[in-house]
């Protein structure tokens, strides 16, 4: 019993019928080509008319109509189409069949082929949907009927045969049945070897999909500079403030007054990250070099600022990566300098531009955080992977010499101290290169 069940399930189930559906598609796609076949098949076999009753009237046609479809099927437009009706009608996971349309020669020949049989063997398949049905329906009934055996002009068959004619229609269905799920079962194995990806679609789909990834760890660091600075930013203004209350009024109002300020605009970029995530807004915008006065006032760190040449003219993408790396650089001065005096240098030189920012290894004053994370930092390998995708290079590490270039004049950055925490980063205004951290903090 469960075995008729699987046999009849295979013979007439949904899937079954969709094939079987798919196959008679491909027998209307084909009908155009065979009567361009019959126009062209005609004077050769001799063939007055279209619908000949002969089988070489038929099947001529059908020959010269099967290289028509072949040619027109090396449009690359064709396995787009090809790919929707397999993946709706034949039940072939999505992940075996390739999108978009065909780009190269053997993705081309390949869906050709794939189009040819489908219209080929649906066209055959078809005719026979046509044709035995009705006859099969006859022989079913033809015995209990005597005026239609008169009317089809049957001879007088012996009981017997009558007895069996309902039998023999019976058959007849369960063989078109079989015909059509044995062809629907060709296609669905046919189609992920004629319509699943070539070698040049799957390196198509890994660059899409690296260029995705990328995106995304492009938003993850913008995720990290912005809350994570305004985290370091609203600690220390809320920590100053706590150790004035009683004290310093003025300050205190002030220091609430850089949180409010610094949490709003904090929020506003998370949003604009997550509208990112969600594709809900375009991949662009953001705090570029023009902004960094601001974040320098919010920032809670003495800045001395040198701007050589005009940031107005870096281009909106190098600026707004620029942007970033000050703000992570403002950061690491807020966690591991306990505030002390940072020097910020920005400078346009041959063509690139160039940000240096150092504040004192050792700065004077008790309870102060350590300089260097025991673990290393994301934020920084965070600066080296954006000067990578820019083409440059970003280095960052204690350095002896306290007036390295970059330090600006008065800052007192390194005033009494050994050595100097510096970051620098440089990055081309043009065609990107490639760019390396020499030291991760």
């Amino acid at each position: 019993m469960r075995r008729a069940r699987a046999c009849a399930g295979a013979l007439f189930g949904s899937r079954a019928r969709l094939r079987w559906l798919h196959l008679i598609l491909g027998g209307a796609l084909m009908m155009p080509y065979w009567l361009v076949g019959s126009v062209i098949a005609g004077p050769v076999i001799g063939s007055r008319t279209l619908f000949s009753g002969s089988l070489t009237g038929q099947f001529g046609p059908y020959a010269a109509g099967l290289p028509l479809a072949a040619v027109s099927a090396l449009a690359a437009t064709a396995r787009p189409l090809s790919v929707s009706a397999a993946r709706a009608l034949c039940g072939i996971p999505a992940g075996l069949l390739a999108d978009g349309p065909a780009r190269s020669r053997a993705a081309r020949l390949r869906s050709s082929s794939w189009f040819t049989l489908h219209v080929g063997v649906g066209a055959l398949i078809s005719g026979m949907t046509l044709a035995l049905p009705p006859f099969a329906v006859s022989m079913m009934v033809v015995p209990f009927v005597p005026p239609l055996r008169e009317w089809l002009m049957m001879p007088d068959f012996a009981a017997w045969q009558l007895a069996l004619m309902p039998a023999a229609g019976i058959a007849m269905l369960c063989a078109l049945a079989a015909c059509a799920a044995g062809a629907g079962w060709l296609l669905a194995r046919q189609a992920p070897v004629l319509l699943g990806p070539t070698p040049a679609d799957r390196l198509a789909e890994a660059e899409r999909r690296a260029v995705e990834l990328a995106e995304r760890n492009r938003l993850a660091r913008e995720l990290h500079d912005s809350v994570g600075h305004a985290l370091s930013a609203v600690t220390l203004q809320a920590g100053a403030a706590r150790r004035v209350l009683d004290t310093d009024p003025e300050f205190v109002r002030e220091a609430l007054a850089a949180i409010e300020e610094t949490t709003r605009r904090t929020v506003g970029e998370l949003d604009s990250v997550l509208g990112l995530l969600r594709e809900e807004a375009p991949m662009t915008g953001g705090p570029t070099l023009a902004a960094v006065e601001g974040l320098i006032s919010r920032s809670g760190v003495r800045v001395v600022l040198r701007v050589e040449g005009d940031p107005a003219s870096v281009p909106e993408p190098v600026s707004r990566e620029a942007y970033r790396m000050v703000q992570e650089g403002l950061s690491n001065a807020l966690r591991h300098a306990g505030g002390a005096p940072v020097s910020l240098l920005i400078a346009l030189r041959g063509g690139e531009l160039e940000l240096t920012m150092e504040n004192p290894a050792e700065p004077d004053g008790a309870g102060r955080g350590p300089v260097v994370r025991p673990g290393g930092g994301r934020g920084l390998r965070g600066v080296a992977e954006r000067a990578a995708l820019l083409g440059g290079e970003a280095r960052a590490g204690l350095r002896a010499d306290p007036g390295a270039a970059g330090a600006a004049e008065g800052a007192g950055a390194a005033q009494g101290a050994g050595q100097v925490w510096r970051l620098y980063a440089r990055l081309p205004l043009r065609r990107p290169r490639s760019g390396t951290l020499e030291s991760s903090r």
